[in-house]
């Protein structure tokens, strides 16, 4: 069956009665009756399958931990309430029965940076970063910090890297080491990091599977082997999705698909524009025969889609006036996410990598005259009009 025909149909029209609702209902129940105590038993010990306690498990939840399943190629997932609370409970899941080191790619969200240095590190987790473009770099990481996991993301953000998933997972399970991959920027209709090796995939369903910037969410995604783990683990630490969030963000995923194509089409219809313009000094986007991860890309993505997300370089401006320049847009949106129906831009330099140590920003190639936009689905001519008007 076609991802798009999964999105639409996977997870839905349970039969709990004579009457099937079209549509997963939002179950707001914290609690469930049982026909008696005997049955209650039977469920807390996952001796049958049912619901008793919403922290453990809710219907609504449950259909979209279905579809993204489906999705993923994977063997369960698990709704959180956040892409941060996602990427924390998989590692903890990773972890749990490993060494409590991680190697993390060197090209990475601010945010996760902050997540394995400021709240795990106290705890006794280790990070080394490792260049995830560089696979001898990799290997030669993996054997001398000995990690319980590995974690990197599909399509780096900001600046689009695309390391070979593939031949990493083959390095990671060849030293019994965890790769965990976010996969909010490429999506499964892109890339689906399990059928590639790896063991966990995380999203931030608030992006492309939600996309309409209306809900916060996110999810873990999991293979056989730590699909236990990362149920029980839940069903104690609780970062769970409320019912009513995954209604929503169960609902933008039907469309995911057709609004990715788009997104991916015009998103490469302005990555060419900006680099004829006189005032853009780099561009960075998957398309590029001059990527420097142009084989992997070809080896990896679908052709012709390559991510709805644009980086780029103004000449000669520093901060005050990309401000300048930020604020001179009138169509497309200022705003600290990704993934939207609607054009979105962001100054990695003071939000999305705001708390990078400036060395580890250089490292990574990160300038402050780097802009990022989430690419919508409007017209493109629109995007570009709106552009060219706060770069003239």
């Amino acid at each position: 069956m076609k991802i798009h025909t999964k999105a639409v149909h996977a997870g839905d029209r349970k039969k709990a009665q004579s009457q099937i609702p079209v549509a997963t209902p939002v179950h707001f129940a914290a609690s469930w009756i049982t026909e008696d105590t005997a049955e209650l038993d039977r469920i807390f010990g996952d001796e049958q399958k049912g619901f008793s306690y919403s922290r453990y498990d809710n219907p609504t939840n449950a259909a979209l931990e279905e579809l993204m399943t489906s999705l993923e190629s994977g063997a369960g997932a698990l709704a959180c309430a956040s892409g941060m609370a996602a990427l924390e409970h998989a590692l903890k899941a990773a972890l749990l029965d490993r060494r409590k080191s991680v190697v993390c790619a060197r090209d990475i969200y601010g945010a996760t940076i902050k997540l394995l240095m400021d709240v795990l590190g106290p705890f006794g987790i280790e990070t080394a970063f490792v260049d995830t473009n560089d696979l001898a770099a990799v290997a030669q990481a993996l054997d001398e910090h000995k990690p319980g996991a590995l974690l990197m993301e599909t399509i780096s953000n900001p600046l689009l890297r695309v390391g070979a998933l593939d031949e990493i997972a083959k390095l990671c399970r060849a030293r019994s080491a965890a790769l965990i991959v976010d996969n909010t920027f490429a999506s499964p209709l892109l890339m689906r990091p399990l059928e590639l090796g790896a063991h966990l995939v995380v999203h931030s369903t608030t992006k492309y599977l939600g996309g309409h910037g209306d809900t916060l969410g996110g999810l873990v995604i999991s293979d056989e082997e730590h699909l236990a783990t990362v149920r029980r683990l839940s069903r104690v630490a609780g970062p769970v999705l409320g019912p009513m969030e995954a209604f929503l963000t169960m609902r933008g995923v039907k469309t995911f698909a057709l609004r990715m194509e788009r997104q991916c089409h015009n998103a490469r219809a302005l990555a060419a524009w900006l680099r004829a313009h006189p005032r853009v000094a780099a561009v960075y986007y998957p398309d590029d025969p001059a990527h420097p991860d142009a084989a992997v890309v070809r080896r990896l993505l679908p052709e012709g889609l390559y991510g709805g997300m644009v980086s780029f370089e103004i000449a000669g401006l520093e901060r005050t006036g990309i401000f300048a320049f930020l604020d001179r847009l009138k169509l497309i949106v200022k705003a600290t996410s990704l993934g939207d129906v609607h054009t979105m831009v962001l100054h990695p330099w003071i939000s999305s990598h705001r708390d990078v140590p400036m060395k580890q920003k250089e490292r990574m190639g990160i300038k402050e005259n780097l802009v990022r936009l989430s690419v919508g689905i409007e017209a493109v001519e629109d995007i570009i009009s709106d552009l060219e008007q706060a770069l003239a």
